[in-house]
């Protein structure tokens, strides 16, 4: 199991009253899958992304991460794990503008004290592997939307993270851009990449072998979809 969160509360203050977003939420998942936690606008899945990528800290429950308890960590702890083992991708890219392909690749790299030459070496290998090879020179203004996203992935993966964390990856992309990206995330799956999916989209959580629906803070496995691989005799 590569990460297992129980019993998570998550409580805003909203001057004197205390709102709930997350309720009694508990999830495992294995290393391998590819999961896709889906749910409406304010039904509490960036919320529940942000504990999940230790960027946020619950109101009360537990969180192991490959084995550690991270909710015990340091804030300097918590950004060692994100760097080494959560690649993120998010729906806006977050690209430096002025900086090459290669290089907005290599960031990850340069914070985990990778020498020049290896960090050029590993960008140019990321890129490659998400068919951007010929673009390594490129800025971000030279290149599409679904080949900025394609960046961001290389750059999520650079570190070789345990998960692939993505927040509506394909939300600014339009329909084959997102087919194109929706593609490389099965393929590093099958690859063996953890990849868990926060999306509203019906359409791109289907490409998950697993999902879960979050609705008012508290989430479940979608049952119907559980079944249709189970009558064809594969495990979700």
């Amino acid at each position: 199991m590569i990460l297992q969160l129980e019993h998570i509360y998550k409580d805003y203050l909203q001057g004197k009253m205390t709102v709930p977003v997350l309720k009694d939420v508990s999830l495992s998942v294995d290393a391998g899958e590819y999961l896709a936690i889906m749910g409406p606008s304010g039904s509490g899945k960036t919320t529940l992304m942000n504990i999940i990528g230790c960027l946020d800290r619950p109101t009360s429950g537990s969180y192991h991460l490959n084995g550690h308890d991270v909710l015990g960590y340091r804030e300097n702890e918590l950004s060692d794990v994100r760097l080494k083992h959560i690649g993120f991708v998010f729906q806006s890219f977050h690209l430096l503008p002025k900086q090459t392909a290669l290089d907005n690749v290599a960031l990850p790299l340069i914070y985990a004290g990778v020498s020049k030459k290896e960090r050029r070496e590993r960008a140019a290998q990321a890129l490659e592997r998400v068919g951007l090879g010929d673009r390594v020179g490129f800025k971000p203004n030279q290149l599409s939307g679904g080949q900025q996203q394609r960046v961001a992935i290389a750059r999520a993966i650079v570190n070789h993270p345990s998960i692939l964390l993505a927040d509506e990856p394909t939300g600014a992309l339009d329909s084959q851009s997102g087919v194109q990206v929706m593609e490389l995330f099965q393929s590093l799956n099958d690859e063996g990449m953890t990849v868990i999916m926060i999306t509203h989209d019906g359409e791109i959580a289907s490409y998950a072998r697993r999902k879960a629906i979050i609705r008012d803070g508290v989430l479940s496995d979608d049952a119907p979809y559980a079944k249709k691989y189970e009558r064809k005799g594969e495990t979700p």
